[in-house]
């Protein structure tokens, strides 16, 4: 695996919430190189080192320095997805726990959860920004609260944190976090932590179905096996970018490279529906974009950049590609 993503219910529910916050939302996705219509892409995934950008940008263009904290206020409860499932119909809500977290991929490529079980107060380890950026604190707070609201929404309300532990630094306005968590808070910690009464994990489930459970679970499985079959048109892309001006471009020179067999990489794109040639086209066309609208490189600098032996190639697989030729795509991009 390459590149780690998050689920795309995660930034589709934190614009729901900035929807309510009276946020901005076409001038933040401006700022962030995103169209709206990309929201709604099935199977939708985002790359998780944009979240410090996110919620820096977000930041900037609210002037809240707690905006993570308040976003999570306006967070809609994470429904409908399998992961929910999964608690309802389990016997009680520890097994829940302990079944979403062999699928907690379904969420994010980076997710770590674990439910550490003691005496009298039990708490579940939880995910956390990547780098050491302030605004991964922003994310923390705001995902912290989706989780505590889940688990409320599926205990009927009887889950109440006792106390959380956060590893990002400790904000100016602590009484707010208390206030927005209700229970204590300490920060600089080793791990991002929600602590609860351990007697909540027998809580019985009013939703058990054993055969619905059998159902969700193979559902989630499928879900991650599609998941970690579409890891591997990454790990193609990554390859291509190294050998794009090599003019060794084949699929046997790739396939050497991943150290697996030409046939089995064909297999395994044929299995999510594409081939190598379709990959190779992608990343020129979206190479050759980039480089035209963001660039000054001369049109001979990017038939180079982008793989191609000579001009008249470029200019007849861009003409296919986006209609216009390499020209008349810049000038209509400046």
């Amino acid at each position: 695996m390459s590149e780690l993503k998050d689920a795309g219910v995660m930034i589709r529910l934190a614009v729901q919430a900035m929807v309510k916050a009276g946020v901005d939302i076409p001038l933040l996705m401006s700022k962030l190189g995103i169209d709206e219509s990309y929201l709604k892409t099935a199977h939708l995934r985002t790359p998780h080192n944009a979240q410090p950008l996110f919620w820096g940008l977000l930041e900037d263009q609210t002037g809240d320095p707690d905006i993570g904290l308040h976003l999570g206020q306006h967070l809609p409860t994470f429904k409908g997805q399998v992961i929910e499932y999964l608690f309802l119909s389990s016997p009680t809500f520890g097994d829940g726990i302990r079944r979403a977290l062999n699928y907690q991929r379904l969420i994010s490529d980076v997710a770590e959860s674990s439910l550490t079980v003691e005496s009298d107060i039990s708490y579940i380890k939880v995910i956390t920004a990547p780098g050491g950026a302030p605004s991964i604190r922003h994310f923390n707070e705001c995902f912290a609260q989706a989780v505590i609201d889940f688990f409320k929404s599926i205990t009927d309300d009887a889950f109440t944190p006792e106390h959380l532990e956060f590893d990002h630094n400790q904000p100016q306005n602590v009484d707010e976090v208390k206030r927005v968590f209700g229970c204590d808070v300490k920060f600089d910690c080793d791990e991002n932590r929600i602590y609860f009464d351990t007697a909540l994990l027998d809580r019985p489930s009013p939703h058990a179905e054993p055969e619905l459970l059998a159902l969700h679970e193979q559902f989630a499985s499928e879900q991650v096996a599609r998941i970690e079959k579409e890891d591997i048109v990454v790990q193609v892309n990554r390859v291509i970018a190294e050998l794009l001006d090599s003019g060794d471009l084949t699929l046997e020179a790739v396939a050497e490279r991943l150290e697996i067999k030409p046939r089995s990489l064909r297999t395994k794109l044929a299995d999510i529906g594409t081939n190598f040639n379709q990959l190779l086209a992608d990343f020129r066309y979206n190479l050759a974009r980039r480089l035209l609208a963001d660039t000054y490189e001369t049109i001979d600098e990017i038939v180079y950049l982008t793989g191609f032996s000579e001009p008249s190639t470029f200019y007849r697989a861009f003409k296919r590609w986006s209609g216009m030729t390499p020209i008349e795509y810049r000038k209509s991009r400046q």
